[in-house]
């Protein structure tokens, strides 16, 4: 382990070299051989109010490289399995919990796209998935762990390289499963992340690993240019030979000016000159519902002089097909065109304030505070404040939450 010289909440970069795969127990490991605070860990995951679980760290050697383990020990009171748990459970758990906002958020963010994936393989709603290796005490304290680590650390930007992933069949809690199992697939397809095949029969990727690297990156590539302040290694069970199994992480700053590499994307788009502006927008709406990242309208004139307009869509590959059956469904459109684009998404978190007694969403990022309207016009209504009075307030109590977080991190 190389300790970190940085001050928390620095903005340090975090990049993950997942060569030899990834797991959750591997990540958590990594950043705790990388400098995390094992105390400040181990108490924000008592915010969760969760039983039967302890957490230790061991040093441990894979292929050649001194790494961190990370042991998870269950134990239940009550001699019942709960390794099973719905994710309406989950969910219900972390809302509930007393933990940092950006650690419930992050934390949420992976389990929400977890249901998701599995919900579209077994064909059934996201609230009603039933994760089995995600539902397991284990795997849900390598989760909000990992994040309670990256916290600690001050962690702003992650990137990721390609993840490697086995060949052949594992087996799995449905049976035996091509490898790499479907849920990592789809969780990689699902923001376009790469991977990359070993000749290794082994299932070197899980989906709870992949499932965070696949959320909290903001991009998938080489290790960025940085001044490396830290560097962590975070050990699997196996001692593969002729390949360290570790999953490893460089913390540092970025001094590079031109931007990251983006997400890939889609536009998708059909120009329509005979459809109503109720319709348009209602199928703006539906565009969205479905999990376009964006969907808007813009007015055109068409051949021989029309008024028309183009409807347009902005959606990761996993959903492409869904968003071109509702543009097509919805405006009736003839033909639907789709492009190829790359994204920056910038860093925010969702948070919440209240207003007049009421709660109101506001989305904080690192240059602006974004006040979600339908719950300020909701407070205004209900108060008799003026809507510009519930932003503007909504704002004031967002920024001065922001600005406690940042002094209480940084004199940590």
């Amino acid at each position: 382990m190389t300790p970190a010289t940085d001050e928390p909440g620095s903005g340090r970069t975090a990049w993950f070299h997942c060569h030899a795969g990834t797991a959750g127990d591997m990540t958590l490991a990594a950043l705790i051989d990388a400098g995390a605070d094992v105390d400040a860990v181990v108490a924000t995951l008592a915010g969760l109010h969760l039983d039967g679980w302890v957490l230790s760290f061991e040093r441990v050697q894979r292929g050649g490289i001194t790494a961190t383990r990370a042991l998870v020990g269950i134990h239940h009171h009550d001699g019942h399995d709960h390794a099973h748990r719905p994710v309406r459970e989950i969910r219900a758990m972390l809302d509930g919990s007393d933990l940092p906002e950006r650690v419930r958020t992050r934390a949420r963010a992976v389990i929400d796209a977890l249901a998701e994936v599995e919900g579209h393989l077994h064909d059934m709603h996201p609230d009603d998935v039933e994760l089995h290796e995600v539902g397991a005490l284990d795997a849900i304290v390598d989760i909000v762990g990992t994040c309670a680590a990256l916290e600690s650390l001050g962690v702003e930007h992650i990137v990721c390289s390609p993840i490697s992933v086995g060949r052949g069949s594992v087996r799995a809690a449905h049976g035996v499963l091509p490898n790499p199992a479907p849920a990592v697939v789809g969780l990689a397809a699902r923001v376009g992340a790469p991977l990359t095949g070993m000749d290794d029969p082994t299932e070197l990727a899980t989906p709870t690993g992949v499932a965070l690297m696949t959320v909290l990156a903001d991009g998938f590539g080489p290790l960025p240019a940085m001044e490396v302040t830290s560097v962590g290694y975070g050990a699997g069970s196996r001692d593969t030979p002729g390949r360290p199994n570790v999953v490893q992480v460089v913390l540092g700053r970025e001094r590079r000016a031109a931007a990251t590499p983006g997400r890939p994307a889609h536009v998708v788009e059909a120009n329509v000159d005979d459809v109503t502006p109720e319709v348009l927008a209602h199928t703006v709406t539906r565009l969205l519902e479905v999990g376009a990242h964006d969907a808007w309208v813009t007015p055109i004139v068409m051949k021989k002089g029309r008024p028309a307009h183009t409807v347009h869509a902005l959606c990761d590959a996993a959903i492409l097909d869904e968003i071109v059956v509702v543009m097509v469904a919805e405006t009736g459109t003839l033909g639907v065109r789709a492009s190829t684009v790359q994204r920056w998404p910038q860093r925010r978190h969702e948070s919440e304030v209240h207003v007049g007694g009421h709660a109101v969403r506001v989305k904080v990022g690192d240059q602006r505070i974004k006040v979600e309207i339908d719950d300020a016009i909701a407070v205004a209504r209900r108060t008799g404040m003026a809507l510009r009075e519930v932003v503007a307030e909504a704002e004031r109590r967002a920024q001065a939450a922001s600005s406690a977080n940042a002094e209480a991190t940084h004199a940590s």
